[in-house]
């Protein structure tokens, strides 16, 4: 009809392609978290557990010996009994009691056990407990499981061993005359030593746990069968361990006569600081992402 006005049309919106996905926003729920929070996630709940497993108590028994012995050391020569504190027919000082028991008691037995113990558990026990299916069903990353459990080993070993190595300096180091402000630089390098060497041995044997079917076997072998041969042969087989380049950067000197001097002298051709530095980051780095490809690879079947 002349005259009548029609409504105007309105296109209707275009309807989105039913192959096109509608975008999410970031951190909207049921969005895979990135590597470092995921790994930050699975450290934080790693933590308390293994601060509350059985295995802490067998950490606490193994820190705990040496203080044992140092407080023994401090009560003989309180009665002054110095019998005790002579290598070799040579009187030791506090300060060359203390690098002994570091050396011969920390990193040569206690840094490799806590290794081997806790980083071939890392996913072992997960997968003896049948808890790993768990992990991995959860949209973050298989390595980032693994990273985040091995920084919850350095930080449990880490805070319950360098405290022990600061009371057992306090007890031993007055001893003999000696000086708690004269040793102390060699404590903190001692502080530093032992976290590189938590660090180097637990990402060793991290990947040892990911890798091998039996790998607390496989990682004492190595630790105390392996490692303790290589360093006693000539040539170049000590130099594909972890011990020989910690060695390298022990900064104590053992009292001339005694044990601790003659084991020492297998390390004379020691390499430089810097190598030994470079090698052991280098180990840190190689064996923890072998170790999260390990992780991601390896198919877990549960024993029912």
């Amino acid at each position: 009809m002349t005259g009548a006005h029609s409504d105007p049309i309105v296109p209707a919106p275009a309807a989105h392609p039913a192959s096109a996905p509608v975008p999410r926003p970031s951190g909207a729920p049921g969005e895979a978290p990135r590597f470092r929070s995921a790994s930050m996630r699975v450290l934080d709940l790693s933590l308390g557990q293994m601060l509350w497993s059985r295995r802490t108590i067998f950490l606490a028994l193994v820190v705990g010996s040496p203080l044992a012995l140092g407080l023994l050391f401090r009560i003989l020569s309180a009665f002054g009994v110095s019998g005790a504190m002579r290598a070799g027919g040579v009187a030791m000082g506090g300060p060359a009691i203390f690098g002994s028991m570091v050396w011969l008691l920390y990193l040569r037995f206690i840094v490799p056990v806590l290794g081997v113990f806790y980083g071939t558990a890392l996913i072992a026990d997960e997968v003896e407990d049948k808890t790993v299916t768990y992990l991995f069903v959860r949209p973050i990353p298989r390595s980032a499981v693994l990273v985040g459990k091995y920084l919850a080993y350095l930080v449990t070993t880490a805070c319950v061993v360098l405290p022990s190595v600061v009371l057992l300096y306090l007890l031993v180091a007055p001893l003999g005359n000696g000086s708690l402000a004269g040793a102390f630089p060699a404590l903190v390098k001692d502080l530093a030593l032992l976290g590189i060497g938590l660090a180097a041995y637990g990402a060793l044997f991290a990947f040892i746990g990911a890798r091998f079917k039996h790998p607390l076997v496989t990682g004492l072998v190595f630790a105390f069968g392996w490692e303790q041969v290589a360093l006693m042969l000539p040539g170049y087989l000590r130099r594909v361990t972890i011990a020989y380049y910690l060695q390298s950067l022990v900064p104590h000197s053992m009292p001339a006569g005694g044990l601790g001097s003659a084991l020492q002298s297998l390390f004379r051709d020691a390499p430089p600081v810097w190598v030994s530095l470079a090698w052991l980051a280098g180990c840190v780095v190689v064996f923890l992402a072998l170790a999260a490809r390990a992780t991601g690879c390896r198919e877990y079947v549960l024993d029912q």
